[in-house]
């Protein structure tokens, strides 16, 4: 299948997790991809990596110009890149709250902002955003996080909305729990790493944990030239989290 030839592609967070399995995706595909990293170096061929900061708007912008520039333009945004954090409502400090929003919402302001231009010129600009969902599902200690989400998630809304005269379509994804390099460090520092991963396991009425290629494959599915009339959606990749109450497995 390739539904991106002569595509371009910008992937933040590219070189590992959700980031990296859609970059190469996307790459196989037939998209010529950058991807947006602290990490560039950690970038396998085919890719182009890029370092970036999405909490500093001029590191941005002038990643995003370099990135036009390697690839002959933007058609596709994955704004991918985004941090976690712990806790209850009294759990973490102010700065916390702002450091965390800083990078999980504002970070995808500041290369939508930078990479608009581009994506004007484009005749077939999607943008996808990595959301949650913890956006849409009370989860236990998770109130930062599940904060930023679900400003993603109506970020997603409100600039589908602004673009859709630009031609320019905005969805986000919703994984559950997926199986990424940031779930296994939680898992290292819990105090019984099996249990805990079966109670991730179980939390999701399939059983187990998402993929970061069945992420990867909707992010794929929503920048796609084929969901042309596809806008302001989000896509639950969640092993039927959101919308299924089964019986606890006994």
């Amino acid at each position: 299948m390739n539904d991106f030839d002569g595509l371009t592609a910008v992937v933040t967070g590219g070189a590992s997790g959700l980031g990296l399995a859609t970059a190469l995706l996307l790459a196989a595909r037939g998209a010529r991809v950058a991807c947006l990293d602290l990490k560039p170096d950690d970038v396998p061929d085919p890719l182009v990596g890029i370092g970036a900061d999405v909490a500093d708007d001029a590191g941005v912008r002038a990643a995003v110009q370099r990135a036009a520039e390697r690839l002959g333009g933007i058609d596709i945004l994955v704004n991918n890149a985004g941090i976690g954090a712990q806790g209850g409502i009294e759990d973490n400090s102010d700065e916390e709250w702002h450091r965390v929003f800083d990078v999980n919402v504002v970070g995808m302001v500041r290369v939508t902002r930078a990479a608009l231009p581009y994506l004007r010129r484009s005749r077939r600009a999607a943008v996808v955003n990595t959301c949650s969902i913890a956006a849409t599902a009370g989860l236990p200690d998770r109130a930062l996080y599940s904060a930023t989400k679900g400003a993603v998630l109506a970020l997603t809304r409100a600039t589908a909305a602004d673009l859709v005269a630009d031609g320019i379509r905005v969805n986000c994804v919703n994984p559950g729990t997926a199986d990424t390099p940031w779930i296994g460090r939680l898992l290292d520092r819990a105090e019984d790493p099996a249990a805990e991963r079966a109670a991730l396991n179980a939390r999701q009425p399939m059983g187990r944990l998402v993929t970061a290629d069945e992420v990867a494959a909707a992010i794929a599915y929503l920048a796609s030239p084929l969901a042309g009339a596809t806008t302001g959606t989000d896509l639950a990749v969640d092993g039927g989290m959101h919308g299924l109450r089964v019986r606890p497995r006994i």
